[in-house]
């Protein structure tokens, strides 16, 4: 989660989110090659005293500055559209996860399990605690286990709303009459928080989402538990 003078991206829970922040810094590097390059061109015009009048072309110059360009944008596309396919791809899930956005708040239905389906409200202000964080804690936490492959369906039942937590690279819009889908590992335990990413109405900045990873056999405890509630 971030906190103040987080001046950094958020460390990372999927293997997903760990290939976006090494695309993010492999950009990152490129364009900071180029701004040097070009700041260093435009330093030395001001100063230098070259000239010749009689200059009309220089083909080889205008050769190297469209080639170049092209090579560096090759260099971004192609593990651009490695993420962006990786990042489409459903593989064999351990668990699905039925997510429905309403105004305003999330329920979730575990299909794979019998009568395991919960609400889940933001925590209000005169009842937050110490350990709980105001605006973004909620009275019902979503559980997965970590270290497998989750698959979540999202819906909507009323307006648009968007499901997303940051550290997992996971923004997927909930949208009335369609189920949309996203599959996601988590590779360490931990809680974890998002909040609706789509301007859904006036109470839009209070539905939370939070989600906590832990062992299969505390997942297996809880699914047991909350399917006799």
């Amino acid at each position: 989660m971030a906190t103040w003078k987080t001046l950094t991206t958020l460390d990372s829970a999927s293997p997903l989110m760990e290939q976006l922040l090494f695309f993010h810094d492999h950009t990152l590097m490129i364009l900071l090659m180029i701004t040097v390059l070009v700041g260093y061109i435009m330093l030395t015009l001001f100063f230098n005293q070259f000239n010749y009048r009689f200059l009309l072309e220089g083909q080889t110059i205008e050769m190297f500055w469209t080639i170049l360009p092209a090579i560096i944008l090759i260099f971004i596309a192609l593990p651009s559209l490695k993420l962006l396919y990786l990042l489409d791809e459903v593989n064999n899930p351990v668990v699905t996860v039925k997510s429905i956005g309403h105004q305003w708040y999330w329920s979730y239905e575990y299909n794979d399990f019998k009568k395991v389906e919960f609400d889940s409200y933001m925590i209000p202000k005169n009842d937050l605690k110490e350990t709980t964080f105001r605006l973004l804690d909620v009275d019902n936490r979503m559980a997965v286990p970590y270290d497998s492959q989750i698959r979540m369906l999202v819906t909507a039942a009323d307006v648009l709303h968007s499901w997303t937590i940051p550290v997992l690279s996971v923004k997927i819009d909930a949208t009335p009459g369609r189920l949309n889908q996203v599959s996601f590992l988590l590779n360490r335990t931990g809680i974890f928080f998002g909040q609706c990413s789509e301007i859904c109405g006036a109470n839009h900045s209070f539905m939370p989402i939070v989600m906590e990873s832990i062992s299969m056999d505390y997942f297996m405890k809880w699914i047991s538990k909350m399917s006799e509630i």
